[in-house]
């Protein structure tokens, strides 16, 4: 059993974690001590866990993201070879790792599927993106190198890209030059165009899916949401919108199991325009009004946003966004053929630092078997990890709108597409409710003036009698 005392809770983590040598433990121990005595403090006391934390990670014996978790009792940081290193963010198939592979030391991305979220639906769709990422091999898609099963948690290792997605990057930075976002644009569309001629379609294309190098290239990623164009009845997904809603082609919305890669060049079209206008085409209103709108309407002139953008460049998007797939720009080689006179090659982002969160990172993932073997401390289920984790991932929004994905973590949705009518929501009467005849009385007493309000109550008084 551990120790009751928060003092050496840490220093118990990091030996059963396996991360921490006691001869690094104790070395850190002595420097503690010496960084003491400088300051005039004593050394005989119990020296505390967020010192020893400190040191660990200035060694780099510890991340910042280790030794956070191990200050809370985490002792389980390996998913199959891979040691967890930090917290990516929330990817549509579940949370997504910085990892290093214990014998190679290669730098990767592990996105698992923790049996607490492993339905039959969310595991047959992450074997799906196992396979399909397993197809891929481009310069401009991330690329993916193993696959696995840690007791039920099933995991996802791709390449990691150094940077922030599009979305982080104009939400920190502002909308982008038209030459930078024509650049990062090009490069998501030279990716959709190979995996397009390998008959797949993204069917999620959006900003926060394109990921940006600090020398501003672009790989898409998140192919999860994938479907082979020729085979989607056999999508356990089949029949259901799938995406994230300000991106949405009107085709998505009106027949779903008729996907083409026109779709995924509606999505960068409505990309393209957040790049350069920062607010995403059809900002405001809720789910129902937005889908209504890829469907009916057009959106603000992106010159209302960037006045300098050219009028050609403006025709650009609008052929991207077109209503009818006839009408619109026919493949992603062309979308990266016509970006190509802005792509300008030596513009790039620069060092970006990684956004921390103010709130706790969720913790690797555990499994059932973990759980039995650990030490006999109270420790959060990866589920009360998520519940209370929200504000860890980014989840600041497009143009200040909430980002509206049509499915749990932009997995599934199961709103229908035959009527829009069905998807107005109903405001049922609560406590808090005010009546009709409490609204006319209030309307009355704040429009009349005080004087002519009390006569008017006592001649109702007098009348009544």
């Amino acid at each position: 059993m551990p120790p009751n005392s928060n003092e050496s809770l840490l220093r118990s983590s990091a030996i059963i974690s396996g991360l921490v040598s006691r001869e690094k433990l104790e070395y850190a121990l002595r420097v503690a001590k010496h960084r003491l005595s400088q300051q005039g403090l004593p050394t005989d006391g119990v020296i505390s866990d967020s010192l020893l934390a400190e040191i660990l990670v200035e060694q780099k014996t510890l991340t910042t993201y280790q030794a956070e978790q191990m200050l809370t009792g985490r002792t389980k940081f390996n998913v199959g070879p891979y040691w967890i290193t930090d917290f990516i963010g929330e990817g549509g198939m579940g949370q997504v790792f910085k990892a290093e592979h214990q014998v190679m030391g290669r730098v990767c991305a592990v996105k698992v599927l923790p049996g607490s979220r492993a339905t039959d639906i969310s595991r047959e769709s992450f074997a799906r993106e196992i396979r399909m990422q397993a197809t891929l091999d481009f310069p401009y898609l991330v690329r993916a190198f193993d696959a696995g099963r840690d007791g039920k948690v099933h995991y996802l290792v791709t390449e990691y890209v150094p940077g922030m997605d599009l979305r982080r990057l104009v939400k920190s930075r502002g909308p982008l030059p038209v030459q930078q976002a024509a650049k990062i644009v090009m490069h998501a569309a030279l990716g959709l165009d190979y995996a397009h001629r390998k008959g797949l379609v993204h069917r999620d294309v959006k900003p926060g899916n394109i990921l940006v190098t600090p020398e501003g290239d672009a790989k898409v990623s998140d192919i999860g949401l994938a479907g082979f164009a020729h085979d989607l009845m056999n999508d356990p997904r089949a029949g259901k919108i799938v995406g994230t809603t300000d991106y949405l082609s009107p085709e998505q919305i009106r027949t779903p199991l008729e996907i083409k890669p026109s779709s995924d060049i509606y999505s960068l079209g409505c990309t393209l325009y957040y790049a350069v206008c920062g607010k995403v085409p059809f900002p405001g209103g809720d789910t129902a009004s937005k889908l209504r709108r890829h469907i009916d309407e057009t959106p603000w002139h992106p010159r209302k946003f960037a006045p300098d953008i050219t009028e050609e460049f403006v025709d650009i998007i609008a052929d991207m966004m077109e209503k009818d797939p006839r009408k619109r720009i026919a493949s992603a080689a062309e979308v990266a053929a016509r970006l190509e006179p802005w792509a300008v090659e030596s513009v790039g982002v620069g060092a970006v630092a990684a956004m921390r969160s103010p709130w706790m990172s969720p913790p690797p993932p555990l499994n059932e078997e973990d759980k039995a073997e650990s030490r006999g401390e109270e420790t959060p289920s990866v589920n009360d990890s998520w519940a209370d984790s929200g504000p860890a991932k980014d989840q600041s929004t497009d143009a200040g709108q909430a980002s509206r994905t049509v499915a749990d973590q932009n997995i599934v949705s199961s709103i229908s597409t035959t009527s829009f009518g069905d998807m107005q929501t109903t405001l049922q009467p609560g406590p808090t409710s005010m009546s009709m005849k409490m609204v006319i009385a209030l309307t009355v007493a704040i429009c009349l003036p005080p004087a002519l309000l009390v006569g008017a109550i006592l001649g109702y008084l007098v009348a009544q009698r």
